[in-house]
């Protein structure tokens, strides 16, 4: 068995020539730096290839969900309607703002049966005497005048008052739970006396509305001015709303006497 130059004896007899091995060159073409990579910066992409998006390995980090939030003193105290009220506190008084509308003058006014009707105005231009005259259901008129006369004589003069205030009150929460007009005179601009009647009608469900009347100014007393500046200025805004009234209605000037009739009747149906 022979075997050839450059070739080696293999099982069988065969001879294996070797694949003869090509030189390499001596040395190999370097393509040139560009200028950022020379720098030691980050290579530029090629032009012919995109950028490519950058790699994310499928694993996000959790927060630590014992990481506590400090929450400060204000907000700690905020109002909330949802938050709990604290042991022995007062529950909160219920909402009883709706969205208002002011009403024009008129020589006839006409309201929902069994609504609340509050009038109020300065001690000089006497809302009860106006009410007797433009309202056209009898009966219908409360006042704390009415209530101070009929308990003149039969209750001490130190307790006259507070007893006025209270049967006017139940008076008043008597007719509307009855489904009965009211219709309240008020002498001075308290907010809380008409939040107390507010609060009746809102709880026998029925029509709060609310008229002013304007007195000259010479004719106001000085202890009025200020809190009449107020109502003046929360009616213009139209923001009686937030008393629970549902209409309100300033009437000064000519308007007092121009205003004939207050009525309580539905609209008339049409055919």
């Amino acid at each position: 068995m022979y075997a050839r130059a450059g070739g080696r004896p293999a099982a069988g007899g065969r001879v294996v020539r070797r694949r003869p091995i090509a030189e390499e060159p001596a040395t190999r073409a370097r393509t040139p730096l560009t200028p950022a990579l020379a720098a030691g910066g980050a290579p530029a992409p090629r032009a012919d290839h995109p950028p490519r998006p950058p790699c994310h390995s499928g694993v996000v980090s959790t927060p630590d969900s014992s990481r506590s939030v400090k929450i400060s003193p204000d907000e700690r105290t905020g109002w909330s309607s949802e938050r709990p009220r604290r042991d022995g506190a007062p529950p909160r008084p219920v909402d009883i703002s709706v969205r208002s509308r002011l009403l024009s003058p008129s020589d006839r006014l006409r309201y929902s049966p069994g609504s609340l009707l509050l009038i109020v105005g300065a001690v000089a231009s006497d809302p009860a005497r106006f009410a007797e005259r433009v309202v056209e259901e009898r009966g219908a008129v409360l006042s704390l005048g009415k209530v101070r006369t009929l308990l003149a004589g039969r209750v001490e003069e130190h307790e006259l008052e507070a007893r006025a205030s209270e049967l006017l009150g139940a008076a008043v929460l008597k007719r509307l739970q009855a489904n009965q007009t009211v219709i309240v005179a008020i002498d001075g601009f308290d907010a809380s006396e008409r939040e107390r009647y507010v609060r009746l009608a809102h709880g026998t469900r029925r029509p709060r509305h609310l008229i002013l009347l304007e007195a000259r100014r010479d004719q106001v007393l000085d202890e009025e001015r200020p809190a009449l500046d107020e109502l003046r200025r929360a009616l213009d805004a139209n923001e009686l709303g937030l008393e629970g009234f549902q209409t309100a209605l300033r009437l000064g000037g000519n308007a007092l006497s121009e205003l004939k009739r207050i009525v309580f009747q539905r609209p008339p149906r049409e055919d």
